[in-house]
């Protein structure tokens, strides 16, 4: 058989002169489309689906020579456009790769070892930028899935996309992105979960499991601490090992018990002196021996740095060449094996994780079949995301009853942010091209010069138009560039809408909380002129508010996908009842942060080692940094209003062996269905914090309905973490239940005593 030309090892930057791979030697590795007589599990015992991932994966492994099993270890980008123009010499597209994709890894013919075929991200099936992208459905952003608090709408919303990806050709998807929000300012954390460990991991994991539900391996990302874009190649976060596994890792840590993903990316950063993609004790010691992680640990786009190490670290794939200096596992690898630097078992142990997760994925048995978008089914998907996206509004400030829109307004008049035709999105390589829009997918004119993360996109769902279809009044539109003129509009209207914006991208930081361009001016002179001034926010995160006083409402829309222009129109007239919390702390001033600046130098090069200290606050992310230092946010964690109102009561907790059970009851004591949150919150002494998210449910009632909830606590969240012992410890005591609204209104507390207990690495 042919087998993949690995390309030779070389020196220099991927973006300096570098001979491109022959990559256009491959044979076509698409997997065939029935299997013959000689291809049954007889002849290939590892096809027979009634066997385990584990076996089927060992009995293919006996089969495969040392070049076949580094073969699975390397894989190349997937693009011409942007490449094109590009210092790289001799670039030539994958031959089987997917166009204007993220990448692929050739499979292997002979054993009928499928390609992987990888798409970004988090929200959809995104595509390199070009004259023609693929036009896909869009999920809101991460963070407005978080700020549902809902994993089921998670786990449709990822059975969506990964359904979507599956259709178009791919199978596996760069999606599962969760680091935590220790920086307001990264700009990507609209593809994030917010700042708890807990609600992050459970809502991403919920999602990740929803796409591998679609025959799709998911991919938990950036392992691990990559909290800001600033020197995101290069800069050394510092964190104790108790701060790191009781914040950024233990979300990572439910997110893989809640999702088991096939693959996990490491990150581009250094964490504790080491790359995130050759760091032993993040991939080895911690993931892998910790853990019991049975997956492959692929590199992000450019993030290995060594052969060796990298390998004996933990790194099971380098992806995305040409993006990294050298082809590292590529003949490098081979070499470092047969010289003994990285052993044969080694070699085989990545290929190992690699096959079984493609084995429990369904990827042999379930294989894609080529681009099917024609199937795809856009009208059920834009009903999956628009849920997503109502459910994740979050209504922050209503006050004298301003919303739902009465429907005795006459006129109504919307201002700024292109609500006269859409949405914003984030940037990067998350960005998902809408269907249902121009051919190009944008739906506006790119307002964004710089390239990358450009585009500057907008879903063409637009929220006047929706206005329109729901109210008798009269809606309509100014940009909002001239704010005299906006004010003086404002004056004749019934209903003032003012849509901030503020947009994000990869690679780049928000320089500060405000909102860009002179917009907090224009609301202010808006509200000035008019007292029912409603704001609408599409962020990638939090905001500040110098306004926040003269306004009426505020309603945090961050970016809401395909639909959602629809789902901001139904929250505002009240045909949905706004149900989002925040999933992160919005704070008052920069300098309530941990960082008021953001650490390194936007001007060092990648050969730098600029630092970050996150043992500034350790595991006190978010609202627990604002617990213990007492600073007051401008609005806190979980907070959300609702159009009726909820009250919590009847508080009881037990101890429950190594945890606690918590029982408690929600009534509907407004006058219109609603979605209630209960968020339970537990206190010891000893932590990094007064308090942390033991335990959240929300429930549907109707006007006078009542629920009763029981919520167990993770053991982990009553636990410190021994770094000697590298297992958990409770602390023999007593221990305050905390039934909440937010992070700050405490409805109903209760007091448990706990004997000291010792857990084992995994927390049980």
């Amino acid at each position: 058989m042919h087998v993949l030309r690995r390309p030779a090892l070389l020196l220099g930057t991927a973006l300096l002169a570098i001979a491109a791979p022959a990559l256009a030697q491959t044979t076509n590795n698409a997997p065939k489309a029935a299997a013959g007589p000689t291809d049954g599990p007889q002849q290939r015992p590892w096809m027979n689906p009634a066997l385990d991932s584990s076996a089927r994966t060992e009995l293919v492994l006996r089969e495969m020579t040392l070049d076949e099993k580094l073969q699975l270890t390397f894989g190349y980008f997937s693009t011409t456009a942007e490449w094109q123009r590009s210092p790289i010499k001799n670039w030539q597209m994958p031959r089987d790769g997917l166009p204007d994709s993220a990448g692929i890894v050739p499979g292997i013919p002979r054993l009928g070892i499928p390609s992987q075929w990888q798409t970004d991200a988090g929200i959809g099936v995104a595509t390199q930028r070009s004259a023609t992208p693929r036009l896909r459905t869009s999920l809101p952003s991460g963070i407005a899935t978080a700020a549902t608090w809902n994993p089921d709408l998670a786990e449709a919303g990822g059975a969506m996309i990964g359904n979507e990806a599956y259709l178009s050709g791919f199978n596996v998807q760069l999606a599962g992105g969760m680091n935590l929000m220790r920086e307001p300012r990264n700009g990507r954390n609209f593809e994030y979960g917010g700042e708890d460990p807990l609600l992050a991991g459970i809502i991403t994991g919920r999602e990740i499991k929803g796409i591998q539900s679609q025959n799709v391996v998911s991919t938990m990302k950036h392992f691990a601490f990559n909290g800001q874009e600033t020197n995101r190649f290069n800069i050394d976060h510092r964190i104790g090992e108790q701060a790191a596994r009781q914040s950024d890792l233990l979300a990572f840590e439910i997110a893989l018990e809640t999702g088991n993903p096939g693959s996990v990316m490491c990150a581009y950063n250094r964490v504790n002196g080491f790359y995130a993609c050759e760091n032993d004790w993040l991939l080895n010691q911690t993931l892998k021996q910790d853990w019991g992680y049975k997956g492959f640990v692929m590199s992000d786009w450019g993030a290995t740095h060594s052969t060796t190490q990298a390998a004996n670290s933990g790194l099971d794939q380098q992806s995305g060449w040409a993006f990294d200096r050298s082809p590292y596992f590529a003949d490098a690898l081979r070499e470092a094996v047969n010289n003994g630097y990285v052993s044969q078992d080694r070699a085989t142990d990545m290929a190992r994780r690699i096959l079984w997760a493609m084995f429990d994925n369904g990827l042999f048995d379930r294989p894609v079949a080529g681009d099917r978008a024609t199937t795809i089914d856009y009208a059920a998907h834009a009903a999956v995301t628009r849920a997503d996206a109502e459910e994740g509004i979050v209504l922050l400030k209503n006050s004298a009853g301003l919303l739902p829109l009465a429907g005795t307004a006459r006129s109504i008049l919307l201002i700024g942010a292109h609500a006269d035709v859409g949405v914003l999105s984030g940037g990067g390589s998350s960005q998902v091209y809408p269907h249902g829009g121009p051919v190009n997918g944008l739906a506006v004119p790119d307002e964004f010069p710089g390239g990358f993360p450009g585009p500057r996109l907008y879903h063409p769902s637009s929220p006047m138009k929706a206005l329109q279809a729901r109210t008798r009044a009269t809606v309509t539109y100014l940009d909002g560039k001239d704010a005299k003129a906006a004010a003086a509009a404002a004056r004749k209207a019934d209903v003032v809408i003012v849509f901030g914006e503020q947009w994000t991208g990869e690679s780049i930081d928000a320089p500060d909380l405000n909102l860009p361009d002179n917009q907090d001016a224009l609301i202010d002179a808006v509200a000035r002129a008019n007292k029912r001034t409603v704001v609408v926010l599409e962020a990638g995160g939090p905001v500040l508010m110098p306004w926040l006083g003269k306004v009426g409402a505020v309603l945090a829309a961050w970016y809401p996908g395909t639909s959602g222009g629809e789902a901001i129109a139904r929250v505002l007239t009240g045909e949905v009842n706004p149900s989002g919390h925040l999933p992160a702390t919005f704070p008052a001033a920069l300098s309530q942060l941990p960082r008021p600046v953001i650490e390194g130098d936007p001007k060092l090069d990648r050969d730098s080692h600029p630092m970050g200290n996150y043992d500034i606050e350790g595991a006190a992310v978010g609202y627990k940094w604002f617990d213990r230092t007492g600073a007051r946010p401008l609005f806190p964690f979980g907070h959300g209003l609702s159009y009726t109102s909820f009250a919590l009561h009847g508080l009881t907790a037990t101890p429950a062996g190594k945890t606690v059970q918590a029982r408690f009851t929600i009534t509907n004591t407004g006058k219109v269905r609603g979605k209630g949150l209960a968020q339970l919150y537990v206190a010891g002494t000893g932590w990094e914090a007064p308090k942390r998210l033991g335990g959240f449910s929300k429930v549907d009632l109707a006007p006078g309905e009542s629920r009763t909830i029981s919520l167990t606590i993770d053991p982990r969240l009553l636990a410190t973490f021994d770094s000697t012992t590298r297992g958990w410890k409770i602390a023999g005591g007593d221990y305050q239940l905390l039934l909440a609204h937010s992070a700050t209104d405490i409805a109903r507390r209760a007091t448990v005593r706990l004997a000291a207990t010792t857990l084992d690495k995994r927390g049980r």
